[in-house]
């Protein structure tokens, strides 16, 4: 079923959503001050991809700086992400069909707002294991 619902995702808003996280990792990593967040960005756009069967955890060893630098992240392009899944899961939100969608999408919102100090993990692996 996770595979489904990807191919659909893929189609009608996976695709484009990985394009403006691409776009946006490409631009921040144009500094070398940047790169932490283009890589950021990378990372979130693979998950915005594909996101059935992954979910984000909160990394411990976070800490202080990464809050700080999620700051930084939202007023360069965190704000802007996050308006095209609200825009993308209203769109989604129309038909019938598309509801888990748009409900996937805003379930990534605050990932695309604040996504440093946060961890993608699969679904189906133990929390436990972490190590």
């Amino acid at each position: 079923m996770k595979t489904i619902l990807n191919l659909i995702w893929l189609v009608l808003s996976g695709f484009w959503l990985f394009l403006g996280y691409l776009l946006a990792g490409l631009l921040l990593c144009v500094t070398v001050i940047g790169i932490p967040f283009g890589v950021a960005a990378f990372r979130i756009g693979v998950y915005a991809l594909w996101p059935f069967g992954y979910t984000t955890v909160e990394r411990r060893d976070a800490g202080a700086p990464s809050f700080l630098v999620n700051v930084v992240w939202l007023i360069l392009a965190g704000w802007w992400l996050a308006l095209g899944h609200i825009l993308t899961g209203i769109a989604l939100c129309v038909t019938i069909i598309g509801i888990p969608l748009g409900i996937a999408n805003f379930k990534l919102i605050p990932v695309s707002l604040f996504p440093l100090g946060r961890e993608i993990v699969r679904t189906d692996r133990s929390f436990t294991q972490r190590g």
